[in-house]
C-alpha cells in the first residue's frame, strides 16, 4: 500500500504494552492505538499499523504502558485547598469543626472555581481523565473542567440546611438544575443529583430528588454507610439503617453511585445487589478519618460494581488514583486473609471500566475499544525504581505511582506531558497561576485549620 493510498488518520500512539481493559486481562504488545475525532479507530500491530494507515502525528512510546484513562468515582473538587486544614480527626468533629465553618465564610464561585482548577491539574498529571464530583457551585467546576479540557459528571448537591451556596432543599435544586442547563451541550460534561447523605437530607427532598432524577434521566450520587455514627443516627431517628431507609424511599437503583459504604451488613450487602447500585471505594479517606475499611471483597464476589475514588483532597490528603488501587488490593487482601482477592488487573477495573459503568458512560470511556472515545493515559516503566518488570498489569497497581504518568489524552487530546527528567506540562493549565491561588487561599484558610 503506498502512501497515497493509506487511511490519514490523527493520531497513531505506539506503546511497547497496551491494556484495553476488555476483553479482560488482555495485554497487547507492541501495538498501535489509532485516533480520529477523538475516537479510537482501531488497534493493532505496530508493523501493521505502519502499512494501513498514515497520521498528522505519531507517537512513540516504547518504555510505556497505554490505559484507559483512569476514572475518579467520588470527589469535591471545591475543597482540595483545604488539603491538610484539620488532620487526624473523626469524620464529625473534622466536619463540623473545621471543614462546615470554612466552607460558611470563604466558599463562593471564585473559591470553587479556583480549588476545581488546582484538582484538575492533580488529576490530570496522575492519568485521570475522568471524575464524578459532588460540591457547591457545579458551574464553577464546570468551567475549570472544561479549562483543563478534563470530563466530568457534576453532581448537583442537595442539602436541608443554609450555606454561602443556598437556603434550602429546593434552593440546592434549583441552583443545580440551572447550572445543569448551563453545560448540557458540553462533550466533556454530564450531570447527577447528588443529595450530600443521609444524615443531611430530609425524606421529602429525597422525594424530589428521586422525581427530577426519574424526569431528567440523571444519575444520583450520594455518600452511604460512612461510618458507625451514621447508622446510630438513622438508627435512633428513623429506627431502619440508612440503605433500608434508602430503599424504603426507593431511592436505590442502578442510577445510583454510592460513596464509601463501609459499615456494611450482609443486609445491607443485599440491598445494593438487589438493586443494582454502584459503590464508590475510597480507600485512603476511609482510613484517615478512622471510618473502616469497606467489605469490598465481599461485594465484588456478590458482583456488586465497585469503583475507586479518591474522596476530597482535605481528608485523603492526595488525588492519586495509583495510590487508591494499591490500597485497595492490599486492604481487601489484609482483611480477608486472602491474598488472591482483588488482583491486581480487578484494582485496574475498578479504576478504569466500573467506574464508567457507575457513570452510565461504558460505551464511551473505561476501556480501548474501536469507537469509543480516544481517554488514554501512558505509564512510563523504565526508571530504576520499576525495573525490572516481569508483569506490566501487576507493575500498574504495585509498583507504579503517578509520577510514572507521561501522557494523558482526552478525547485524543493531549491534555498532560511529562517528558523525560522534566517538569509536567499542562495543555492548558499554567503552574504558576496554581501555586499564587494556593498562597491566596491558604492565607484565609489558617484560621480554621487545627
Amino acid at each position: 500500500m503506498t502512501e497515497q493510498t493509506k487511511k490519514q488518520v490523527d493520531l497513531i500512539i505506539e506503546a511497547r504494552w497496551v491494556l484495553p481493559i476488555v476483553p479482560r486481562s488482555k495485554m497487547l504488545e507492541r501495538t498501535a492505538v489509532v485516533v480520529s475525532n477523538g475516537v479510537i479507530q482501531d488497534l493493532l500491530g505496530i508493523e501493521a499499523c505502519k502499512l494501513k494507515y498514515s497520521a498528522t502525528k505519531t507517537i512513540h512510546l516504547m518504555d510505556h504502558v497505554l490505559i484507559p484513562g483512569l476514572i475518579n468515582l467520588h470527589t469535591h473538587m471545591g475543597m482540595t485547598l483545604m488539603r491538610g486544614l484539620a488532620d487526624d480527626k473523626a469524620l464529625m468533629p473534622w466536619l463540623e469543626k473545621h471543614i462546615w465553618p470554612a466552607e460558611q465564610e470563604l466558599v463562593s464561585e471564585r473559591f470553587v472555581r479556583d480549588n476545581a482548577l488546582f484538582a484538575c491539574a492533580e488529576l490530570l498529571s496522575g492519568g485521570v481523565t475522568c471524575f464524578n464530583d459532588m460540591y457547591f457551585y457545579p458551574q464553577a467546576t464546570a468551567d475549570a473542567a472544561v479549562q483543563a479540557g478534563i470530563r466530568a459528571q457534576l453532581g448537583l448537591v442537595v442539602l436541608e440546611f443554609p450555606t454561602a451556596y443556598a437556603a434550602d432543599a429546593d434552593d440546592y435544586i434549583q441552583k443545580g438544575l440551572e447550572a445543569r442547563d448551563s453545560w448540557r451541550n458540553s462533550p466533556l460534561l454530564t450531570s447527577s443529583m447528588a443529595p450530600h447523605a443521609p444524615y443531611t437530607v430530609a425524606d421529602a427532598t429525597y422525594e424530589k430528588v428521586i422525581t427530577y432524577a426519574e424526569q431528567l434521566g440523571m444519575g444520583v450520587h450520594t455518600h452511604l454507610h460512612e461510618t458507625a455514627d451514621e447508622i446510630s443516627r438513622s438508627i435512633d431517628q428513623y429506627s431502619v439503617r440508612p440503605i433500608r431507609r434508602m430503599a424504603n424511599l426507593g431511592l436505590l437503583g442502578p442510577n445510583v453511585t454510592a460513596a464509601h459504604c463501609v459499615q456494611m451488613n450482609d443486609e445491607d450487602v443485599n440491598l445494593i445487589k438487589s438493586y443494582g447500585v454502584h459503590v464508590a471505594h475510597c480507600p485512603s479517606s476511609n482510613l484517615k478519618l478512622g471510618s473502616g475499611v469497606a467489605p469490598v471483597s465481599n461485594m465484588l464476589n456478590e458482583t456488586i460494581n465497585v469503583g475507586i475514588g479518591t474522596d476530597s483532597a482535605a481528608s485523603n490528603n492526595r488525588l492519586d488514583m495509583f495510590t487508591e488501587m494499591r490500597l485497595a488490593a492490599l486492604l481487601a487482601k489484609g482483611s480477608t486473609g486472602d491474598a488472591s482477592v482483588v488482583p491486581a488487573f480487578q484494582a485496574l477495573e475498578m479504576a478504569t471500566i466500573n467506574g464508567a459503568k457507575a457513570l452510565g458512560l461504558d460505551d464511551k470511556i473505561g476501556s480501548l475499544e474501536i469507537g469509543k472515545l480516544a481517554d488514554l493515559a501512558a505509564i512510563r516503566i523504565a526508571d530504576v525504581e520499576t525495573l525490572p518488570c516481569f508483569d506490566p498489569i501487576s507493575h500498574l497497581v504495585y509498583v507504579c505511582g503517578r509520577e510514572h504518568v507521561s501522557h494523558v489524552w482526552v478525547s485524543g487530546d493531549l491534555r498532560y506531558e511529562k517528558p523525560v527528567n522534566q517538569s509536567g506540562v499542562f495543555a492548558n493549565i499554567e503552574p504558576l497561576e496554581l501555586k499564587e491561588i494556593a498562597f491566596l487561599w491558604q492565607s484565609k484558610l489558617n484560621q480554621f485549620k487545627a
